[in-house]
């Protein structure tokens, strides 16, 4: 008997109700515990509140956010419920404006209720992962698997599956393909795809997996084509997992192009919608830093022209998105000195040229605020790989694989890559590989959520810098 669609619509459903409930619980307790509100002469408060609850899961439900999260990592999830409130706010902003009726609710309210939902929104979807995962590495709550493809095939996604049990995924049987893999040579009468048939023939009505997973070469095409229609009479997910070993994937991802179904290799995450999501997040966060920091840089700014005198802004030109040039900034840390052409040489421990106060703002990361200015100019991202100098590029663009593949996307101010403690000198290969790794990794799992977990562990663990 099947179970998992009918599980996965109940769960859908559930989801949709407890968003909408909690918008509506949100709204009516804040509103008969906030004293001095005015709500008892009409039905404005009601109505607003009834629409903010329909609205969230509508938008909720426009960004996928009711997806199964079996496989989705908990910060994507986050991500994708903050932007659905977020959009439901600014839905439910432009409607009050349009209609000039925001003089009839209190704002103090509007942003309580808000933050309420979202809150609670937040936390119940931790805690329900956090409880999935640990009941699914116990066994419970397991999707079975009948894997499908040739024996290191096999072995490679059932060893994934073992190093990570709290997925749900569990390997109920598989058929082994012996036959050597010619996509020219596909047999009607192969062993395997006769085996094939008599389980779809039992399994119509009563089976003992969930999904069929397939595992195979892109050589095997015909083969997994003939097993994939074998597999159409059978009511269950069908998987192909092709062994792309030999290719470097950069965010890959199928997509249809004239007519015909292709798998991308290497494309941009942050085309689209998610580019403007990208945007809005540069620009809404970036302008409240801005703001926040200002005093901080005013006062920088004053120190460094009593320390050490102008100017006070170090400016460099570095490669950004596409590869394109565009001035970075930064507070000066060093005294004046003269440099080969086309050379940059970093700073290193008891470096002479940097200043005392220099040091302090190295140390503490200080001398990186300016590049708030790069973030709201649109050239560089809050989160994001960290541009390096350009004749550090033209040195390792060749040395390390994929390494222009950085270049993709936005530089940012922090990364992945130096929250987890990669950063300062950049003239060593190995510890530039290792970086590069961190940024493709970024590059290739980019979601709001992992932003916002970057930028949560840049507060904790970013700032203080053991480099020069």
């Amino acid at each position: 008997m099947a179970r998992g669609p009918n599980a996965r619509d109940w769960f859908r459903r559930a989801m949709r109700t407890f968003d909408a409930a909690i918008a509506l619980i949100s709204g009516f307790v804040l509103m008969w515990w906030m004293p001095g509100l005015d709500h008892t002469d009409g039905i404005e408060y009601p109505l607003l509140i009834l629409a903010g609850s329909l609205l969230l899961p509508a938008c909720g439900e426009v960004l996928g956010l009711y997806q199964p999260w079996r496989g989705r990592s908990i910060f994507s999830m986050l991500g994708v419920f903050t932007l659905g409130w977020l959009l439901a706010i600014v839905l439910l902003s432009l409607f009050l404006v349009m209609t000039q009726s925001t003089v009839i609710f209190s704002r103090a309210w509007m942003a309580l209720s808000a933050l309420s939902a979202l809150g609670a929104g937040l936390l119940m979807r931790t805690v329900l992962y956090v409880v999935l995962r640990r009941l699914r590495a116990r066994g419970r709550n397991m999707k079975r698997v009948l894997l499908i493809g040739q024996p290191a095939n096999i072995a490679r996604v059932r060893q994934r599956l073992m190093d990570l049990p709290y997925l749900g995924y569990q390997v109920s049987d598989t058929l082994v393909d012996e036959a050597p893999a010619a996509a020219a040579d596909v047999d009607c009468q192969d062993d395997l795809v006769m085996r094939v048939e008599a389980l779809a023939q039992r399994s119509v009505f009563q089976r003992e997996f969930d999904e069929v997973w397939l595992t195979y070469p892109l050589s095997c095409g015909d083969k997994v084509k003939q097993l994939a229609d074998t597999l159409l009479a059978v009511p269950v997910a069908i998987r192909y997992f092709p062994d792309l070993s030999d290719a470097r994937l950069l965010n890959h991802r199928v997509a249809q192009v004239a007519d015909m179904y292709s798998i991308d290799l290497n494309y941009s995450p942050l085309n689209g919608p998610m580019r403007v999501v990208k945007a809005l997040e540069d620009r809404l966060l970036g302008l409240c830093l801005f703001l926040a920091f200002l005093p901080v840089m005013l006062l920088i700014a004053g120190l460094i022209r009593w320390r050490m005198g102008a100017p006070v802004l170090f400016k460099q030109y570095r490669h950004g998105l596409d590869g394109k040039r565009f001035r970075i900034y930064k507070f000066r840390t060093m005294r004046p000195h003269a440099s080969a052409p086309g050379k940059t040489c970093q700073a290193r421990a008891g470096d002479q040229r940097v200043t005392r106060l220099g040091m302090f703002l190295r140390r503490t990361s200080l001398d990186e605020l300016p590049q708030l200015f790069n973030v709201l100019q649109g050239r560089m991202s809050l989160v994001g790989p960290r541009p390096h100098a350009m004749d550090h590029n033209d040195l390792y663009k060749n040395a390390i694989d994929a390494y222009m593949q950085r270049h993709r996307v936005k530089p940012g101010m922090t990364g992945w890559a130096q929250v987890n403690g990669l950063r300062g000198i950049t003239d060593d290969l190995e510890l530039m590989r290792r970086r590069v790794e961190y940024d493709l990794y970024y590059i290739d799992n980019w979601t709001l959520g992992l932003d916002l977990k970057i930028l949560a562990m840049t507060i904790t663990r970013g700032f203080i810098n053991q480099q020069p």
